[in-house]
């Protein structure tokens, strides 16, 4: 069986992890099939991503079985070497950064179990939008470790140090109200999917070059200095002012019709 599937509607890429019988744990073989995922997805016409996992859960973490079987092997040997994005992460840190170095946006439709590996992956989207039921962890501390799979990259950008602290240090899980109310969720949705799917659905009708640009921008404004930002923002409107996608832009609303971007 797949451990992931990829279908494509209305310039909308669905990636849905389809390991439900063991709640979509991440295996060598998951490992694999996402990051196989976004690299199709990167090379597709996508405009938007919507991630999802089968049943019980979005992702309920590293599958044990996996973790034990690395015991008694070097960890530098499994660990540094920096083998995936163009020499700057390992394979699992790329599970979760292959989405954040997309340069479309990623929505993250999540419900049930969102722990440890699947935090990880989650946070790799641009928007996370959970059911009422999901917990939320950052699980490794119960197994002695800490998060190595992009977590302190991606949890800093959203949430209080005392949170990160707090959520790393206990590995408690939390629920979906308390995850908004710290920054970890963007909304919450009686059908995640569903809300993920219509918010996508809005991204593919804007500007798809706008979109990419402003994906480009706000991801640097995450570490760039107040005079970089500000350049940066020129030289994006440049690059966009006056081009066909801005054009049918202009054309569209003044037309009072859908754009229609080629």
């Amino acid at each position: 069986m797949p451990r992931v599937t990829i279908t494509y509607e209305n310039h909308i890429a669905f990636v849905r992890l389809t390991r439900a019988d063991k709640m979509n744990a991440v295996d060598q073989d998951m490992i694999d099939a996402i990051i196989a995922a976004g690299q199709e997805v990167a090379a597709s016409d996508a405009r938007v991503v919507v991630l999802s996992g089968e049943g019980k859960a979005f992702c309920a973490g590293i599958d044990i079985t996996g973790l034990s079987a690395m015991i008694g092997k070097d960890p530098a040997e499994l660990l540094m070497p920096r083998t995936h994005g163009e020499g700057t992460t390992n394979q699992w840190q790329e599970v979760a950064m292959i989405w954040v170095r997309l340069d479309i946006p990623v929505i993250a439709a999540l419900h049930g179990a969102v722990y440890g590996a699947g935090m990880q992956l989650a946070l790799g989207a641009d928007i996370r939008i959970a059911a009422p039921d999901t917990k939320l962890a950052v699980m490794e501390m119960k197994w002695g470790i800490v998060p190595d799979m992009g977590g302190m990259v991606l949890l800093p950008r959203l949430v209080r140090d005392d949170v990160l602290r707090r959520m790393t240090y206990t590995a408690e899980a939390i629920d979906a109200g308390q995850a908004e109310r710290w920054g970890l969720v963007t909304e919450v949705a009686d059908d995640p999917l569903a809300a993920a799917t219509a918010l996508a659905t809005t991204i593919a009708s804007k500007s798809p070059s706008a979109i990419k640009a402003a994906k480009r921008l706000i991801s640097f404004a995450q570490m760039a200095s107040v005079d970089d930002v500000l350049m940066a923002e020129s030289r994006a409107q440049v690059d966009l002012l006056g081009k066909p996608h801005q054009m049918e832009v202009i054309a569209a609303e003044f037309g009072k019709r859908p754009a229609v971007f080629k």
